[in-house]
């Protein structure tokens, strides 16, 4: 959870002065805090989330207690490959986050028969994305959503005009659930080979071999050491 402190600067027969802080993790915030009234220098604070949320100090520390063990930090690979000739489509999806203290890895693919572009199987793959999250119970928080097509990410974020009916039924489903879920998105195109985990999964899903899974990476680093 990433959040913006304001906080109001005041000691006797001294300026004073308010502060906003750059977003920062909702933990190091409540850290700060903790700091600055130990050295007696802060009058007024309070802490906004990216929904625009208002926090106490008080209510924010009740707010980590209750999510701490509800996703968090989530990054999304996505994927969509299309054969021309079979009208196949397979998806992609790699999710990485954190649940307390563990972090942890979702892989999944799927194969599709109904769409007829390779953009229409990369809005299908983010939209699966979406609904993983979903399943996950990540809600009310940004994740970042990263692939290597342009159109998708482009057009999501506003960049790009979209001006085909069916990318538009696409972009309209996703901005719907995203919206349903209180996930504010935050796009990041990448190049092809930064996305192998995502791209080997839908090529995975289009050869006939299904993949579903979910790992724990701290747990696993843990017994390598």
């Amino acid at each position: 959870m990433k959040v913006i402190m304001h906080w109001k600067y005041g000691a006797a027969r001294k300026p004073n002065a308010v502060f906003t802080s750059d977003w920062m993790d909702a933990q190091d915030a409540l850290t700060i805090i903790d700091d600055l009234e130990k050295a007696g220098r802060m009058k007024e604070v309070e802490v906004s989330d990216e929904l625009g949320t208002t926090w106490s100090k008080k209510e924010l520390r009740k707010l980590l207690a209750k999510v701490e063990e509800e996703p968090q930090d989530a990054t999304v690979f996505f994927d969509g490959g299309y054969q021309k000739n079979s009208k196949l489509s397979g998806l992609g999806v790699v999710i990485y986050y954190r649940q307390g203290k563990e972090q942890w890895r979702v892989r999944i693919n799927r194969l599709l028969q109904e769409l007829d572009t390779n953009n229409e199987a990369e809005y299908a793959a983010f939209y699966e994305a979406v609904k993983q999250l979903e399943e996950l119970g990540v809600h009310h928080q940004s994740v970042v959503f990263k692939g290597d097509s342009q159109v998708v990410l482009n057009q999501l974020s506003g960049e790009w005009a979209c001006f085909e009916d069916v990318l538009n039924q696409w972009l309209d489903r996703i901005e719907r659930k995203l919206k349903q879920l209180g996930i504010i998105p935050v796009f990041e195109p990448i190049g092809r080979k930064d996305n192998t985990e995502a791209d080997k999964l839908a090529t995975q899903a289009l050869n006939g071999e299904e993949i579903s899974s979910k790992f724990n990476l701290t747990a696993n680093s843990r017994e390598t050491e």
